[in-house]
């Protein structure tokens, strides 16, 4: 058997008791039942530039990128790439830099697409961009 911590333990518990039905009394309040669980949302963006041998055009776009991860706070996680030198029939390696975002969920990511950060990097960086593509995915 293998050794939970307490965070794992009440995550398990308390999963436990919102699937049968046991309501918990603490100081006097049932608890009712378990908050719907949050469907994580990733926001992946891939930029193909004006001037894809620009290192300059690159580094700009990279730095906008590493600004926008500082100031937009709804933010969890995020990755900035370029194509890896992997080469399979299924492997697209023609755009120039990927963004990965994670959210905590749907509204989050909403929230991050107006938030004046992520506006002012849309605002500083579109010029070195010909083409975007973004693939949004929320957990099932």
């Amino acid at each position: 058997m293998s050794k939970q911590t307490r965070r794992q333990f009440l995550s398990a518990a308390g999963k436990t008791a919102a699937v049968t039905g046991i309501a918990t009394m603490t100081g006097g309040a049932a608890m009712a039942a378990a908050a719907p669980a949050q469907k994580v949302f990733v926001h992946h963006v891939y930029f193909w530039l004006h001037n894809p041998d620009s290192q300059e055009d690159k580094a700009k776009l990279i730095a906008g990128l590493q600004k926008l991860a500082k100031g937009a706070k709804t933010i969890q996680q995020h990755h900035i790439g370029t194509p890896s030198s992997t080469n399979r029939d299924v492997i697209d390696r023609s755009y120039q830099v990927s963004w990965l975002l994670f959210f905590k969920n749907k509204a989050e990511q909403d929230i991050y697409q107006t938030d004046p950060a992520h506006l002012k990097f849309i605002e500083e960086c579109s010029s070195v961009w010909k083409k975007v593509i973004v693939y949004d995915a929320e957990d099932i």
